[in-house]
């Protein structure tokens, strides 16, 4: 009798977690599915009561229109250009730097890293005037350089990649110098090749960051042809009409280089976001 009422515990604990799940699964894929569904049907299907649920015919007519309207195929050229040139070159400063402030041993060491985590305190808006200020008195405004450039030393993926870092064996390190390796060497062929998780995790995040990047790009670029897509998205709200229609394709092709990134990365991530409690 025990045994029969324990498996009928669990299965009624695993009916209950089952249930549970499928209903969070919903709550986060819905917005997804009526995004899509959005996108296919016309503005004036997007608050019907009932809400239209099915896929429509509209989706070539509101991808004419919104390509009439901020040219989307060039603003998806500026958002992939852009964040994959700044997930390269922060990834390698970052990496560089966080790997100096973890096996090597200098004065100043500590502070350095501490003057990094605590910028991460800083509003993000506290540094947009005198970004502005900089750029403009070097005339980079406009430019992708103005896009791309002032984040590329980014705190906390200094403080992922340091903390991956520590936890190598400091004992591999030794032993390639008395090989003879150098140390660009020793980094690239012993270091690197086991940080993959890290690199992933940290591409993920930086890749997103820039992508999400409303607020400098709009302060940074002011024509049409170098707008992102959370600026150009933002310039179809009007004052006295709203096209829902465009606005969900739009963001459908959004979201999809951000999904297609993460599902390329994904078996790295959960072990580079855990391999940055490994030692601190």
């Amino acid at each position: 009798m025990k045994k029969t009422s324990q498996k009928t515990n669990k299965l009624v604990s695993k009916v209950f977690l089952y249930f549970f799940l499928l209903v969070f699964l919903f709550i986060s894929i819905f917005p997804f599915y009526w995004m899509f569904v959005g996108s296919t049907n016309h503005t004036s299907k997007m608050f019907t009561n009932p809400p239209t649920l099915t896929f429509g015919d509209q989706f070539m007519t509101n991808l004419t229109n919104l390509n009439d309207s901020i040219g989307i195929f060039r603003v998806l050229f500026n958002s992939l250009f852009v964040s994959l040139v700044f997930v390269v070159l922060s990834l390698l400063v970052c990496t560089f730097a966080a790997y100096a402030l973890s096996k090597f041993k200098f004065r100043g060491r500590n502070t350095i890293f501490m003057t990094f985590v605590l910028s991460m305190m800083i509003p993000y808006q506290a540094t947009i005037i005198p970004l502005f200020r900089m750029m403009t008195e070097f005339n980079l405004l406009n430019t992708y350089f103005a896009l791309i450039a002032p984040q590329l030393c980014f705190p906390f993926a200094i403080f992922l990649m340091r903390q991956n870092f520590l936890a190598f064996p400091d004992s591999l390190i030794e032993s390639s110098r008395i090989d003879g390796a150098g140390e660009f060497r020793i980094f690239w062929s012993v270091v690197l090749p086991s940080m993959k998780p890290a690199l992933a995790a940290t591409s993920i995040y930086l890749f997103m960051m820039q992508w999400n990047n409303f607020m400098w790009p709009l302060v940074a670029v002011n024509s049409p042809e170098m707008y992102t897509f959370p600026v150009a998205l933002s310039s179809l709200i009007g004052i006295s009409m709203i096209d829902y229609g465009q606005i969900m394709v739009g963001i459908s092709i959004a979201t999809i280089p951000i999904i297609i990134f993460f599902l390329l990365l994904q078996r790295h991530f959960i072990a580079g976001m855990l391999g940055s409690a490994v030692k601190g």
